[in-house]
């Protein structure tokens, strides 16, 4: 017998996947805002992770490729790729965790992303492989 695909299942995981590719995207604009005008974002309190603007700029960027790669293989519905999705959104919502104090609205809108995209991932990536 085989199962019958779930087309809600389905429909989130390939929104989960469309999400991890516009996270990268928002990744690497708050990256390059960051690179090229470092007084947009102003610190409010200290927090235990700081670093200079442009340094998270260029953390930004690289984790945004990432991100927005992963999310273009999550849609080929390969576990190896689900399971690089989870990674990639967990390292994005630690990162954007320690961005708070920078922007803080930002990051927890991108943080409530992450939780969806891992969410939708473990529980119904398997059922966009093609039986």
């Amino acid at each position: 017998m085989t199962e019958q695909r779930s087309p809600l299942a389905v429909g989130m995981t390939v929104f989960a996947a469309t999400m991890l590719i516009v996270i990268g995207v928002l990744h690497a604009l708050q990256g390059f805002v960051a690179v090229f005008n470092d007084t947009f974002y102003v610190v409010g309190a200290e927090w235990v992770f700081e670093f200079d603007v442009t340094t998270w700029g260029w953390i930004h960027i690289l984790i945004g490729l990432l991100v927005a790669v992963a999310g273009f293989f999550v849609l080929s519905g390969a576990v190896w790729a689900r399971i690089v999705g989870v990674l990639v959104a967990s390292l994005s919502l630690v990162l954007n965790f320690v961005w708070l104090p920078y922007y803080p609205w930002w990051a927890i809108i991108i943080i409530a992303l992450d939780i969806f995209v891992i969410w939708a991932l473990t529980l119904h990536g398997r059922d966009i492989v093609a039986e």
